[in-house]
């Protein structure tokens, strides 16, 4: 299994952050490697809510089906899958100040089968990625919130 992980100071209050990321749609604008994210079901964002997400990957495109599995307070958590691999997307929100928090990030991901092999080779991509993610989201909220 591949795990990345980063601290995100994020320039908005807590409740924005967390608004703004339970909805997995929205991946779109911060993850570069989102091509397209959109929603499956309908009504409030809830545990169990589903999105169809297509990403590019070393120049590849994949689908997974994604599913908030958990909504807590100051936590969530979405697991993607498709025939090649789960992926896990961990958000932990605390308030930094009134007007900025800080998201632990943390990604996983498991390949099944013959791509399992490929894990050693992809870890320093998935690092990238995670760095990319780092740089725009701040930005992006700021955006957001205006």
């Amino acid at each position: 299994m591949i795990k990345v992980e980063r601290n995100i100071l994020l320039p908005v209050p807590l409740e924005t952050a967390f608004s703004y990321l339970e909805d997995f749609e929205r991946t779109e604008e911060w993850d570069p490697g989102t091509v397209r994210c959109v929603r499956v079901d309908t009504g409030p964002v809830r545990p169990g809510s589903t999105w169809h997400n297509t990403s590019r990957f070393l120049g590849r495109t994949t689908d997974l089906s994604y599913r908030l599995e958990a909504r807590d307070p100051a936590r969530l958590v979405f697991v993607g899958v498709n025939s090649t691999v789960t992926a896990k997307d961990e958000l932990l929100f605390a308030a930094h100040s009134a007007e900025a928090t800080l998201l632990t990030y943390q990604a996983s991901f498991r390949f099944k089968g013959l791509a399992g092999l490929a894990e050693p080779l992809l870890r320093t991509k998935f690092e990238r990625l995670a760095d990319a993610v780092t740089e725009r989201l701040p930005s992006v909220l700021a955006q957001h919130a205006r």
